[in-house]
């Protein structure tokens, strides 16, 4: 949607709400992952980690993937767009029981290490990761 994109636009966060539940999101983004043959680097539970620390967190989980052949251009072009590579997807539950996905909008990661020179890989990724949000019902 537009309103998305103007916020990403500002913020680089593309953010889209779940159908399912939490449990059912995370394992659909791993199946899809699994199932496009991208290597998944980790999943990180984020809210058990703030729990071991005594602190309450709604449900959160960060997933990390990645094409290496597509996602290691971009160190190629910016060594420092390491930061925002491998891919980095946020699953979270919010106060009212909704869960969302949120990423790094590619194009702002374009802008964020001036990589001018990397389109059609930019566009590619965008659409990867596009797809794989359609697997949670993504609205």
């Amino acid at each position: 949607p537009a309103a998305q994109l103007a916020l990403a636009h500002q913020n680089g966060v593309v953010k889209t709400r779940s159908a399912y539940s939490m449990q059912e999101t995370v394992d659909r983004i791993k199946r899809d992952i699994a199932a496009k043959n991208i290597k998944l680097c980790d999943v990180i539970d984020q809210a058990r980690l703030a729990k071991d620390a005594g602190i309450d967190l709604n449900p959160s989980t960060l997933i990390i993937f990645g094409n290496p052949p597509l996602g290691t251009q971009f160190l190629t072009a910016a060594p420092e767009s390491g930061l925002d590579w491998p891919v980095r997807l946020l699953v979270y539950q919010d106060e009212a029981g909704q869960v969302w996905t949120a990423h790094s909008d590619f194009g702002w990661i374009a802008r964020r290490h001036n990589i001018k020179n990397r389109t059609s890989q930019f566009k590619m990724a965008s659409e990867v990761i596009a797809s794989i949000i359609s697997s949670t019902g993504a609205q």
